[in-house]
């Protein structure tokens, strides 16, 4: 297929899914994936859409107000150059890149060029440190690395023979100055043809339970699997998209590249040290914000603030890295008027399931599998499809938006994807009407007295508790019943870590939970958390099996 005829395919397949972004039925059953045998995403999408295109395609606001605003003609203008230049320092077809920056301008026409020079992009996020950096230098097998110059002193303790790149500021020895890539001539000539089954990116999972795993994507998988998180977003062409999202983590390949700009819509960023909800949503409303994505944390933080203070909410709110508790939906609905709608997905794929527009949200449930997802509970015990059990694909319906597997790690791979499916790890059920609710990690959910304990159902509800910030249930030993539910909790403003505060948060848990359920064990402590933001409930169920001191019983607080 000519490049021509592969951006009329992805181009044909995108506006079906716009006309049809409120008809769940049609989209399903009438979207075909585009898989071209070549594509170039930034060749042949972006920079076709960008073409005497003055539109934004990226705005960025500085904390201190400055701002950054870019069209999508000069963002392939500026690609163009970087990837120039890259390619002059050395870079080839293949060669493995960390790109190690902030949401700065230079991120995008990194992700730009290296695609146009079919350089394989390792997202890492600045967060990391030299032991993170080791790893990835070493397991990516990384040739080349662009980092900001703030950071470059990381890499001291980083052996390895690659090309050094700094951004911002000056370069220290070895390190190569990014900014004399603007000097390089306009325009840009491919040196081969992309196969759509090249691979694209590498990520480092989060690594919530064990060594981070390195995810392999093509360039079709990501850039056009995410015409389905389009989708679910509800993107449409000129809209104004804000995901609050840290590159090097997927979900800022999902909706801070791939997804809005699929739909020619402006990638809108506030960076910011601290939170601060009232300066966001002024940055919101005078900026037009249409579309809004933020991670479960970003949202509880949210309803903390005065949510009336945006006069002009979006039209489109999504959540997505963990589910989000129905008492934050139903906050944000009473106030904007809109519907915060879940959307569940890997790093290994696009969004799987997801509440896309214009369909009825049940409480609870993360929705419907999106087009072109064919979705399968499997009992883990017996591996047969059942109303509740694991996630998984149906790879004989391979969606195109799927990993090509673990680089470097057959075993892995052949783990999830044997027997013809392809398993998230992931519980979910499935009512008559089709929608799944999510019920946890596969290693997370756990037995007490021989009843079925979900964490995620027991943290959503002490959340509804006015004291609970945040909150994350393991499972605790028990001689009597094997394990009991014991939750961690940060507490909100103005609560003290004391025992009235105990004896309130089980009292609720009684009041709303079934007995077999409820929260017997509690401590007040901070959440140990991946880089992305993530629990990593692996270090609280090792703690449980320690020094008990701190904890608070039920039973001496009723």
């Amino acid at each position: 297929m000519a490049a021509s005829d592969a951006t009329g395919a992805f181009r044909a397949a995108r506006d079906f899914l716009l006309r049809h972004r409120e008809d769940y039925t049609a989209a399903r059953d009438g979207f075909r994936w585009p898989a071209p045998e070549r594509f170039n995403w930034a060749l042949d999408w972006f920079d076709v859409i960008a073409a005497g295109n003055d539109r934004p395609a990226l705005w960025i606001v500085e904390e201190d107000g400055t701002e950054s605003l870019i069209s999508f003609r000069e963002m392939s203008d500026r690609s163009d150059r970087v990837a120039s230049w890259l390619r002059a320092r050395g870079v080839r077809a293949g060669d493995r890149v960390l790109l190690m920056l902030g949401n700065q301008v230079e991120q995008w026409e990194c992700a730009l060029a290296l695609m146009k020079l079919r350089a394989v992009v390792i997202p890492a996020t600045p967060l990391l440190g030299p032991a993170d950096l080791r790893d990835r230098i070493g397991r990516g097998q990384v040739r080349h690395a662009i980092v900001r110059a703030a950071e470059t002193a990381k890499f001291d303790e980083v052996p390895g023979e690659y090309t050094r790149i700094a951004v911002g500021g000056e370069a220290p020895v070895p390190w190569l100055a990014y900014e004399d890539a603007y000097a390089a001539p306009p325009g840009f000539a491919p040196d081969g043809p992309t196969a759509g089954s090249d691979p694209l990116m590498l990520y480092f999972t989060s690594g919530t339970t064990a060594q981070p795993k390195l995810v392999e994507h093509t360039h079709i998988s990501y850039p056009i699997g995410h015409l389905a998180t389009m989708y679910w977003i509800g993107l449409r062409p000129g809209d104004v998209h804000l995901n609050i999202s840290s590159p090097g983590w997927a979900k800022h390949a999902w909706s801070s590249l791939f997804a809005p700009w699929n739909a020619e819509a402006t990638v809108f960023v506030h960076n910011y040290t601290r939170f601060d909800a009232a300066r966001l949503m002024a940055e919101m409303d005078r900026c037009g914000v249409t579309s809004f994505c933020a991670p479960p944390t970003v949202w509880r933080m949210l309803i903390q603030a005065d949510l009336s203070a945006l006069s002009a909410p979006p039209r489109e709110a999504v959540a997505a890295g963990e589910p989000l508790n129905p008492e934050v939906i139903e906050h944000v609905r009473r106030v904007w008027g809109v519907l915060i709608r879940d959307g569940f997905g890997q790093t290994e794929t696009a969004v799987q399931v997801a509440n896309t527009p214009g369909q009825l949200v049940k409480a609870g449930s993360m929705g419907r599998p999106t087009p072109g997802y064919t979705v399968t509970l499997l009992d883990p015990a017996t591996g047969v499809p059942a109303n509740e059990g694991e996630i998984c694909l149906d790879l004989s319906s391979r969606p195109v938006g799927l990993m090509t597997g673990y680089a470097g790690d057959p075993e892995r791979t052949e783990e999830a994807m044997g027997g013809g499916y392809y398993r998230t790890g992931d519980i979910g059920s499935r009512d008559a009407d089709g929608y799944i609710t999510y019920v946890g990690r596969a290693d997370d959910v756990f037995k007490s007295s021989d009843y079925k304990i979900s964490p995620f159902e027991l943290e959503s509800a002490l959340l509804e508790h006015e004291a609970v910030a945040e909150a994350a249930v393991v499972p605790a030993p028990d001689e009597l019943r094997l394990a009991i539910p014991k939750a961690y909790v940060v507490l909100a403003e103005g609560w003290k870590p004391d025992g009235e505060t105990a004896r309130a948060i089980f009292a609720h848990s009684r009041s709303v939970l079934a007995p077999y359920k409820r929260i017997r064990r509690l401590e007040f402590a901070p959440l140990p958390k991946t880089v992305s933001g993530k629990i990593r409930r692996i270090e609280l169920r090792e703690a449980t099996m320690h020094d008990g001191s701190a904890e608070f019983h039920e039973e001496d607080h009723r």
